[in-house]
């Protein structure tokens, strides 16, 4: 999707209007393009690193245990620190910790690139760099939730636009990853990826933000207080049942849906129609998360949850279509469909935490979220293997396709979750 398709649908969520409840308010102004590029340039950097580690390791005789190692070390460093950072984000500016976050980023992946373009390449220092990578993502991620209501009134369309730009640097990523890898090197990629982030601070750093909240709850220096403020965090999250009632649907649906599909649906595919198909499935999925974002850009339901569950039921094509076998367009129509349907989830439920917490501990409830959401996929993942060896790939994914039904129902199922109405800004209370 091009840039000028991303901004014409953020544009049509200025329109005003009522759509079950809420009134969208201009989305595009200086501040939220700024934020906008930020976090599609970082997307699409993101986006490049998997192929870029992959074909690196390959061409220097790692095999694909390295390339796993060195992409967990990343993933376990991010979801290991990010509650910490959320409640670093509460306790300073929330803007200088994100561009110090993306400094940290610049200067390791810069070396990154210097190593695999001198050829000296040692798999520990890959997963050393990887580790301070995903630790400053930790740091930077819960400063995300705040900076959207600061930077739009909006805050639906603006997740709504976000969301799209992200796909398509989603879908665009892996093929210029490629690009450069034919016609220079991986550590091209990794250049480049450094270049985002040097993109990413200096749209950060010409933010003209309002002033953060002042009634901030976060204590004084020192461990204890510290302490006290990640237990508060702990607090305010328990104390809403729509919120943590999603988490801990959700880690059910990591282990059992989104965890053992990803890697089941490349290895079928892959096995069974050759790379070209997966890769026609894997982008029919990112075009719909597209059509998803456009979605949510243009209804404005008045129970977000309740819309966004339903919507959640779409998920079941992606696996269920690979399991039962089905030809690659009924797969990339599966999957085109599933992805719609969880990018409108994931804006409403973008969108409830942002308006529906208080500006003071939102940071920390969203490391909170991030942290919940992805402890359980790691467990889905390694568990998808053995299952598949025991029960057969195609019984496996169609079994992830029942339990994304009983997912959505679930949520559905919780008055908390199904009843929660939206406001239109941030709350300051519960």
């Amino acid at each position: 999707m091009t840039g000028t398709s991303a901004r014409g649908a953020a544009v049509a969520g200025t329109r005003t209007g009522r759509r079950g409840g809420g009134r969208a308010r201009p989305v595009w102004s200086r501040n939220f393009a700024l934020f906008f590029v930020a976090r599609a340039v970082a997307r699409l950097g993101d986006s490049m690193l998997t192929v870029a580690l992959a074909a690196g390791l390959v061409q220097h005789g790692y095999g694909a245990g390295a390339v796993g190692l060195a992409m967990a070390a990343k993933a376990a460093a991010f979801a290991g620190l990010v509650v910490l950072g959320g409640v670093f984000a509460d306790r300073f500016d929330t803007r200088r910790l994100m561009l110090g976050a993306d400094l940290v980023r610049l200067v390791v992946q810069s070396l990154m690139a210097a190593l695999f373009f001198a050829g000296h390449v040692v798999l520990w220092e890959i997963c050393v760099i990887g580790v301070v990578n995903g630790a400053a993502g930790a740091l930077f991620q819960p400063g995300v939730a705040s900076t959207v209501p600061r930077v739009a009134t909006d805050i639906q369309g603006a997740n709504g636009a976000i969301r799209i730009a992200e796909s398509a640097a989603q879908l665009a990523g892996p093929a210029v990853a490629g690009v450069l890898v034919a016609f220079a090197s991986p550590g091209g990629v990794f250049a480049a990826d450094a270049a985002t982030y040097v993109v990413s601070a200096l749209c950060l750093l010409l933010l003209r933000l309002p002033p953060a909240s002042e009634s901030s709850s976060a204590s004084g220096p020192g461990a204890e207080a510290f302490k006290a403020d990640l237990v508060e965090g702990w607090r305010e999250f328990r104390a809403r049942t729509w919120l943590w009632g999603v988490i801990a649907v959700w880690c059910v649906y990591m282990i059992a849906v989104w965890g053992p599909t990803v890697p089941l649906v490349a290895t079928q595919v892959v096995h069974q129609h050759g790379p070209r198909a997966y890769g026609l499935v894997n982008s029919a999925l990112g075009a719909g998360t597209v059509v998803g974002g456009l979605l949510a850009v243009r209804l404005r339901p008045r129970r977000m949850l309740r819309a966004g569950a339903i919507a959640l039921f779409a998920f079941v094509g992606f696996p269920a279509t690979v399991g039962a076998g089905l030809g690659v367009p009924a797969m990339a129509a599966g999957a085109a469909v599933a992805g719609a349907g969880m990018s409108f989830w994931g804006v409403m439920w973008s969108t409830s935490v942002q308006t529906q917490v208080p500006a003071d501990v939102l940071n920390r409830i969203h490391a909170y979220d991030v942290a919940g959401s992805l402890a359980m996929m790691p467990v889905g993942q390694a568990l998808a293997g053995p299952a598949a060896g025991a029960l057969g790939a195609d019984h496996v994914l169609l079994a992830a396709g029942v339990v994304s039904l009983v997912v959505a129902a679930a949520l559905l199922a919780v008055p908390a979750i199904r009843d929660l109405a939206r406001v239109d800004a941030p709350a300051r209370g519960h």
